[in-house]
């Protein structure tokens, strides 16, 4: 069933967005109207919200880069703490930032806060960043302390871009080499191993060729025969592969393998549990409480399948349950981080836990991202080379086995 995510106003006065599953948005509409909320906005979950930098509209909404809401936010904490009213600070921020499509959108805040409209409001409207970051602006401006919000924003933001970056970095020379092996072998198969066949067919008629030979031959003389309609086929298949993983269900899919996978599901159980806590103790210091906070930091996690592990912990903290034994319902974050989440919750220091569960993970993961791609790397390679090892037995076999034969290789 399709979601839905809805922008509500509570009975109490609160503003508040839930994500809620209709066949159409009218139903869901109607739904949210029989409980009693006020509904502002209703649109769909396609795509998910699991990413936290999915700041990416459809239609007419513009991409904001990571490098540049991450500037953006650094120097509106400092024109806040330097003193500078709000406006002021987004109409200077406007002005001088890079990215033309930020320049409109602050352009449309900037509108909107001259309209009386609150800034998170002003954010929230443009439907294109994280609900993490609107909902710390609120906090800040509930408790009076927006400066000092945006500056705990700011360094998790700052973390959160360094790591993937870091990940991209450390799977960019696996893809390279994947690439590059990918190019060599179509290169040997579909270019080389053609012109040698007249070669290998002389050789053939005197001694007879060896099996990995004829195996070679026969691969390659298939591909280049009917590279016409499988080149097409493949591209289709492709193309259906990345549409079919664009869905709930594909995305479902291949997130529950990504968990099996020996060393990257650890990977990813870490980097989601260390993104989890930091966004919770974001949320916590700006005062939201543990359900709202919760359930704004859930939507962070990208992992559909975590995701989805996660949807009854919010219920069971609203019927009254602990926290950490919340959590450990979802049956997904490490032991040790519910050790430790628990003896926060029991202290009364539950964000400064949350926050050393945070470093504590992005440290394991950074180990397990080394390791990863330790193995990828050397995996690659030996793939490469058993390939091209393969090819040039088949090329060169048959031409070793004649010249050891000698001038009687041509007698039966």
């Amino acid at each position: 069933m399709p979601e839905f995510v809805c922008r509500l106003g509570t009975p109490s006065g609160e503003i508040v967005t839930r994500i809620v599953e209709a066949h159409a948005a009218g139903e869901a509409r109607a739904e949210l109207e029989r409980e009693g909320y006020r509904v502002f906005d209703v649109s769909s979950a396609e795509g998910g919200i699991g990413s936290l930098f999915a700041m990416g509209g459809s239609g007419a909404k513009q991409k904001v880069k990571q490098s540049d809401f991450l500037l953006f936010n650094q120097q509106l904490s400092a024109l806040l703490r330097a003193g500078i009213p709000v406006l002021q600070a987004i109409s200077l921020l406007k002005t001088r930032s890079p990215s033309a499509s930020l320049r409109a959108v602050l352009g449309n805040v900037e509108e909107k806060i001259k309209n009386g409209v609150p800034l998170s409001q002003a954010f929230e409207s443009q439907g294109i960043f994280p609900r993490i970051y609107t909902a710390s602006i609120l906090a800040g401006e509930q408790s009076g302390s927006l400066d000092e919000v945006l500056h705990r924003f700011v360094e998790y933001l700052r973390r959160s871009v360094s790591i993937t970056r870091k990940l991209r970095g450390a799977l960019a020379y696996p893809a390279f080499l994947l690439v590059a092996a990918g190019f060599m072998i179509a290169f040997l198969t579909l270019y080389i191993v053609p012109r040698m066949s007249d070669l290998f067919r002389g050789l053939d008629a005197n001694r007879g060729l060896p099996a990995i030979t004829n195996f070679v031959l026969a691969v390659s003389t298939g591909l280049t025969k009917n590279i016409w309609w499988i080149l097409p086929l493949v591209i289709v298949l492709i193309v259906s592969l990345v549409v079919w993983l664009r869905t709930a269900n594909g995305r479902l899919v291949l997130h529950k393998l990504l968990l099996k996978l020996p060393v990257a599901g650890t990977l990813i159980r870490q980097m989601a549990a260390a993104q989890l806590a930091r966004s919770l103790s974001t949320l916590l210091s700006g005062g939201i409480t543990v359900p709202d906070s919760w359930e704004i930091a859930s939507q962070a996690i990208s992992n559909t399948e975590l995701r989805r592990r996660s949807e009854s912990v919010l219920q069971l903290i609203r019927e009254g349950r602990g926290f950490t034994e919340s959590l450990e319902q979802a049956n997904w974050l490490p032991e040790l981080a519910l050790d430790m989440i628990g003896i926060g919750e029991r202290s009364g220091s539950l964000r400064e836990m949350l926050d050393e569960v945070a470093k504590f993970y992005d440290a394991e993961a950074e180990v397990k991202l080394e390791q990863l791609t330790t193995l990828l790397e050397p995996a690659i390679l030996l793939v490469m080379a058993g390939v091209v090892v393969v090819i040039l037995l088949a090329i060169y076999l048959p031409i070793i086995d004649t010249i050891s034969a000698g001038p009687t290789s041509g007698r039966r």
